[in-house]
């Protein structure tokens, strides 16, 4: 009798139905929301507005992936410092947050498909017909924070640095003639530019090579990878990367 009665419970043992543990997608959707590290600090990406509203690009690209997925975006703020880390200790699902995709995180992290892209361009006064190309630099001076990249950009084309602080500093430098020109990055200009439209200062050449950001997320998450990457498709395609585009830069900063 304990004989059968062990065979018969082994019997419903093997019949029960295995738990299958649910993806990160599904955990997201059944609570409702899509946890998103960002800094609220850093104009125009994410920041917060004259009434405290957090606002700028990514922030709006966040909403946009979570409504895609069909859940709210639910923004946990943090220094960059951090940010990254925060995926680690599990205090959000994604981060949004103009990050980089390079080698060194993709070795820790996955990345969505890249939605913005960073280009160093050549700035100069609107009435500068001297400067068209990088190859022009030789011999101009070139407003630059010495230790960037971008200063060193323009010292292999032969450009006399004259030392900034930062783009701001770099610009009013041009502007006031003190400066012939300047390398920086396209993203900052464009938001400028949004913000100063008559500002006497144009693009006349960007870099071929591009930086790219994207959505980081813990390794792992293929269903949620995935679902990213669709929402990211969708909004191309429907307009509503363009329009958010168009609202803080002035031009598609896509590719």
């Amino acid at each position: 009798m304990k004989l059968a009665t062990a065979l018969a419970a082994v019997g419903l043992m093997t019949l029960a139905t295995p738990v299958v543990a649910q993806s990160a997608l599904d955990q997201i959707r059944e609570a409702g929301a899509l946890r998103i590290g960002t800094e609220g600090t850093y104009a125009p990406f994410t920041f917060h507005d004259e009434s405290g509203e957090l606002v700028g690009f990514d922030v709006e690209i966040g909403r946009a992936i979570a409504e895609h997925i069909g859940v709210e975006a639910e923004f946990v703020e943090g220094p960059w410092d951090g940010l990254i880390a925060g995926i680690d200790a599990n205090r959000y699902d994604v981060v949004i947050n103009q990050v980089g995709i390079n080698e060194e995180r993709q070795a820790k992290y996955d990345f969505s498909e890249p939605y913005i892209a960073s280009k160093a361009a050549l700035i100069v006064r609107e009435d500068n017909a001297d400067i068209t190309t990088f190859e022009d630099l030789e011999g101009k001076r070139s407003a630059q924070t010495l230790t960037s990249n971008f200063g060193k950009l323009a010292e292999s084309y032969g450009a006399e640095l004259v030392p900034t602080e930062g783009f701001d500093q770099s610009i009013a430098l041009v502007l006031q003639g003190r400066a012939d020109a300047t390398i920086n990055d396209s993203l900052s200009f464009f938001d400028f530019k949004t913000q100063q439209p008559d500002a006497q200062v144009k693009v006349v050449a960007t870099a071929e090579d591009a930086d790219f950001s994207g959505v980081l997320l813990a390794k792992g998450k293929p269903e949620l990878l995935a679902a990213i990457n669709e929402a990211l498709a969708a909004i191309q395609a429907d307009g509503t990367y363009a329009e958010i585009s168009q609202k803080y830069f002035g031009e598609d900063v896509s590719q």
